[in-house]
């Protein structure tokens, strides 16, 4: 059946595309963003729209839709594949295509921004990059901050003995499900756009995602208590079709790229600007922050999560441990 869903969804979009008035040395970008437009994502994706209009001389237009307008982030990605849409914002849900993109967001692999700043600059990162690109067709083209992922849920949790048989929406990353699992919980890989009435109906009792989105998507009215877990140290990539990017002559491609360099920066101030605010805006909504025992927490799952990889990734995640303790 879902396959029949995406072929549908599929030919729509290819309808739309080849019905649309072409504009003569115009290379147009459709970008699908998950995130609604109170988001860091979709404000820097409008400054990237204005400036490469303006550096282009038109040659380029951006057009941004927020809120999974087009797709969900794993059809996003296929439809970029296909052809029929440009660009999206993803990192770990690419680890469907290639089992590198979990060190994207591996649960407790990481302990603070330093961290996070180490893999991402380091060899490991560069790999993921590469691969990236190489084995799905898809270029990544900046970096977007997403904080450290918080649980949400409406008892609080202390300990991962609290956390057992509470249902859990995960997104659908299979480093996750074997986190949570070990944990105790029941993780629930669903797509985003289902998780507030999920919440509301009781058909989920917990979520996990970092502070701005906890915000921007309402869950203070449906969830008490924010649980300070922090057991991923996020990013993600901004990405382009490579089929799309090259189709842009090579003085448009650079400064596409300068541009989306320009577009990260840019992402990164609104972001730390808003944490505080952010947090601020959650205790004002009602929300309770819970100081929990991470330690326990991710003693609780690590054995689980490297034991889901297989030799190859297991012997870069035990390089990484070993760079970062040194």
């Amino acid at each position: 059946m879902r396959s029949w869903k995406y072929i549908l969804l599929l030919a729509v979009f290819q309808l739309f595309v080849h019905c649309k008035p072409s504009e003569p040395d115009v290379y147009r970008f459709r970008v699908s963003l998950w995130a609604n437009q109170e988001h860091t994502w979709f404000q820097a994706f409008q400054y990237f729209a204005e400036i490469l209009h303006e550096r282009s001389e038109g040659k380029i237009k951006v057009e941004v839709y927020p809120s999974e307008q087009l797709a969900k982030e794993l059809e996003s990605i296929r439809l970029i594949q296909a052809g029929v849409i440009d660009m999206t914002v993803t990192a770990s849900l690419l680890s469907n295509w290639i089992e590198i993109a979990a060190f994207c967001e591996l649960p407790y692999l990481l302990r603070d921004s330093t961290d996070k700043d180490a893999l991402i600059n380091g060899p490991l990162g560069a790999r993921i990059k590469n691969e990236v690109l190489e084995k799905t067709g898809l270029r990544p083209i900046a970096l977007f901050e997403r904080g450290p992922r918080q649980l949400t849920s409406n008892r609080p949790i202390r300990h991962p003995d609290d956390l057992q048989g509470l249902i859990i929406r995960v997104p659908s990353v299979p480093s996750f499900v074997t986190a949570w699992n070990a944990m105790g919980a029941k993780p629930t890989p669903m797509a985003f756009s289902e998780v507030f009435t999920s919440l509301q109906q009781g058909a989920i009792e917990a979520q996990e995602n970092p502070f701005e989105l906890i915000l921007n998507a309402g869950f203070p009215e449906v969830q008490e208590y924010v649980n300070l877990t922090e057991h991923v140290m996020s990013w993600s990539y901004p990405v382009v079709g490579e089929k799309q990017f090259q189709r842009l002559p090579p003085d448009l491609q650079e400064i596409f790229l300068r541009a989306a360099l320009d577009m990260q920066a840019y992402e990164r101030r609104l972001f730390l600007e808003s944490q505080e605010k952010v947090k601020e805006a959650l205790k004002a909504r009602g929300m309770q922050f819970v100081a929990v025992d991470k330690e326990a927490f991710a003693e609780s799952c690590r054995e689980a999560i490297y034991n889901s990889l297989s030799p190859e990734m297991q012997a870069l995640y035990q390089d990484f441990i070993t760079s970062k303790n040194q």
